[in-house]
């Protein structure tokens, strides 16, 4: 009977987790599928899909996972943007026509070193030549674009003009060789020929003036542009010596940071993004009605192939962008992704446009991978931290009375920065967890109404009694992390004096994002930084490492924004996935996953008198028991804080009963489907049997009366009588049936 009842308890168990799976999927699957309800072609309609969102994902070099961090200029004493080229190519020439005189320009060998430089926060800002008017499309930047997670931020066009530049005294009868890169000494070719000089190409235009500066080639001039001749001292021997004038290139301005959602409404603006589809009839034109059909106003479309290589990457690291899947054909014939296609698009519009946003939605419907490379100002205009920097940076640079050519830049190497001093307020499981990992980094002060100073003593960490808060707050803090519940979030805050935190950094780490932003911003006086985070992970879901994890968080009021790139800093250096976001965008997203999350974690958890752990578990059963245990361990105050400030946390409940009792119904129309299968096959069965059995009958009789039709005519010998006697008995037994089984073997089968 224990065997029984044990077998029993877990089957029962199996069919409650899943009940539980199935309506987890169809709470889950229930926001795709309203998304999906997009307007009809051509009008606006609201889209679910927000793309406001920065991620900053992590990218592999040599090994070793490198974070890239947030933009943190505006408190930054310089302004670093990277070009390729020499110093006074016409990359750094369309820098300071962009961003003014003052900006330092950092050189670059490669398009490659360029991005590289902006992900690893060696610079600012990247400003890279995206299309040429005759020359056409950089498709190495394109690319690149593509295999790093950096934003288009703004565009510049410069008028490209070419100059004739030799050694001081050098006149155009002395000149031999012309030096230059290939596209320019083509952009010069009938200039050339009246030189009557022979062309000698050079792997940049600025480097080959320099070139021709340290060798003191007086009889060579360079093709470059007129701020090449300006650094190296060099004469303007003629201006404007292409043949077309109508050259005209396109820059980009790259950031880590995307700025669409700081564009005003009434400024032009541009959106560039990429995606792919499947090589089939009307597949392009398709896509491209999605933006048609809504009057958006395309100005480029151009295909390129892509290597497989990239292909696997962006399929590695967005999984949720990239949705093909390779076809049984495809991979019986090994031709997969042999050729495959990406579309660079610019439109003239806002990314966050209600018609961009549908048209974005829609395209995505039918694409295989799209991905918005950044939405950002025409016209070579400037907003949201880019501008604010520059401004901050011109103001600096008029103090200092200016500075040096950029050719004479060196990169400074910024000392260390000091050590943060950081109060944690809350030093339970949550702060205990956070302390462990940023005393490494920074100087930690925790207070908590318990004394857990032994523990404190442990980490490091100096240990200040709540009732000695004063003494806490006297403190020369630079941070106060607030590691608090949420319930208690607006006792603990009100508690504490406004005069002693002015002038410091406040942050909180609540689950929910709203209710602590509003709050703060009302009670804490306006010289006081804020900061909102959420740390997606805790003692038990990372305790040996953060990395790759999501550290959610919005700059709600920073004044000193060296300070606040020093904190986020400190998540960075453990390779957290930073994810710049609202707090009114990140309630909207996280509260109500996570409120179901935590309620069917509960339900389960319910039941750990049979939620046991076997030798056999399968990989579904040990999630299971994971989800009960993490959501059990957590306090009830967070369920309730997640129940209280989740919009329609009640009906998100019903939903759950509702989706209870479809899985019961559809479980009970299982069971009555295969019961009526069962009684179907067995009266159809019985029906059978009982055609048999007349046809035997029939038989039989027929086979009686030629027997007797026989013996009138010429009696039968004894044993025939015998054989046909016994026949007649079978055939009769099976006619009427035999009770316990079937008839015997018909006399004289042999």
């Amino acid at each position: 009977s224990s065997r029984l009842s044990r077998s029993q308890s877990r089957a029962y168990l199996g069919m409650v987790w899943g009940l539980l799976v199935r309506v987890a999927a169809l709470l889950l699957l229930a926001g795709p599928v309203a998304a999906k309800q997009t307007s009809l072609p051509g009008t606006s309609g609201l889209v679910p899909q927000r793309t406001d969102i920065v991620r900053t994902q992590s990218s592999i070099r040599g090994g070793a996972l490198r974070v890239d961090k947030p933009e943190r200029l505006s408190g930054s004493p310089s302004f670093r943007v990277a070009f390729q080229g020499e110093p006074g190519a016409y990359s750094e020439k369309a820098c300071r026509e962009l961003l003014g005189q003052d900006v330092q320009t950092i050189g670059k060998e490669s398009f490659e070193e360029a991005f590289q430089a902006v992900a690893s926060r060696e610079v600012d800002y990247a400003l890279l030549p995206i299309e040429n008017s005759l020359g056409g499309s950089i498709h190495a930047n394109y690319d690149l674009l593509l295999r790093y997670n950096l934003y288009i931020v703004g565009e510049h066009t410069l008028r490209v003009r070419h100059c004739l530049l030799g050694l001081p005294g050098t006149k155009k009868s002395d000149i031999k060789r012309v030096l230059s890169h290939p596209q320019a000494l083509a952009q010069c070719d009938n200039y050339i020929r009246g030189l009557r000089a022979k062309r000698e190409p050079k792997y940049d235009t600025a480097g080959s003036a320099k070139f021709i500066k340290e060798e003191g080639l007086a009889d060579c001039a360079a093709i470059a542009s007129d701020l090449a001749g300006e650094i190296y001292g060099m004469d303007v021997i003629e201006h404007g010596i292409e043949d077309d004038d109508c050259n005209y290139t396109r820059f980009i301005l790259l950031s880590r940071t995307p700025v669409g959602s700081l564009i005003p409404p009434s400024m032009p603006s541009k959106t560039t993004l990429v995606f792919m589809i499947d090589n089939k009839a009307g597949a392009l034109y398709r896509a491209l009605a999605c933006f048609a059909l809504r009057d958006i106003d395309l100005t480029k479309c151009e295909s390129r192939p892509t290597s497989v290589q990239l292909l696997n990457y962006l399929a590695f690291s967005e999984p949720q962008r990239h949705k093909r899947k390779t076809s049984a054909k495809e991979a019986t014939e090994g031709n997969q992704e042999r050729f495959r296609y990406c579309f660079y698009l610019d439109y003239k519009a806002n990314e966050l446009d209600p018609n961009a946003q549908a048209a974005l939605f829609h395209l995505r419907e039918q694409s295989d991978f799209v991905r918005v490379l950044g939405s950002y100002p025409s016209d070579s205009k400037l907003v949201g931290p880019v501008k604010d920097a520059l401004a901050e940076f011109s103001s600096d640079a008029e103090k200092r009375g200016g500075r040096k050519p950029a050719a004479q830049v060196e990169e400074e190497t910024e000392g260390e920065a000091k050590r943060l001093r950081i109060g944690i307020v809350g030093f339970g499981k949550f702060g205990q967890f956070l302390a462990k990992r940023l005393a490494q980094h920074a100087d930690i002060v925790a207070t908590d109404k318990d004394d857990v100073s032994k523990v404190a003593a442990e980490m490091g960490v100096e240990f200040v009694p709540y009732f000695e808060m004063n003494k806490f707050m006297r403190r020369p803090l630079d941070v106060i992390v607030f590691s608090v519940s949420v319930l208690s979030f607006e006792d603990v805050l009100r508690s504490l004096s406004p005069s002693d935190l002015r002038g410091k950094l406040l942050v909180d780490t609540l689950t929910v994002k709203s209710h602590p932003k509003k709050l703060m911003r009302e009670v804490l006086p306006k010289d006081c930084d804020i900061l909102c985070t959420h740390p997606m992970f805790g003692p038990e879901s990372a305790p040996n490492s953060w990395q790759a994890l999501p550290f959610v968080y919005e700059q709600v009021r920073i004044s000193d924004y060296k300070r606040c790139g020093q904190f986020l800093g400190l998540f960075e250096k453990e390779r957290c996935n930073m994810v710049e976001m609202s707090a009114e965008l990140h309630d909207q997203y996280a509260l109500g996953p996570q409120f179901v999350t935590h309620l069917v974690g509960r339900i389960l958890g319910e039941q750990r008198d049979v939620l046991q752990s076997t030798p056999i578990d399968t990989a579904g059963f040990k999630h299971a028991l994971k989800l009960a245990e993490i959501t059990m361990d957590d306090s009830f105050d967070l369920f309730f804080a997640l129940y209280k400030h989740t919009p329609n946390a009640n009906q998100k409940i019903a939903s759950v009963r509702e989706a209870m009792a479809t899985v019961e119904r559809q479980l009970a129309s299982k069971e009555a489907y295969l019961a009526a299968q069962a009684e179907y096959k067995h009266a159809q069965r019985s029906t059978m049997l009982q055609e048999f059995r007349s046809l035997v009958r029939e038989a039989a009789a027929q086979e009686h009366s030629q027997e007797h039709a026989q013996e009138e005519r010429s009696p039968a010998s004894t044993n025939g009588q015998e054989v046909m006697a016994s026949t007649k008995k079978w055939a009769l037994k099976l006619a009427k049936g035999k009770e316990g089984g079937q008839p015997d073997e018909a006399p004289g089968a042999e």
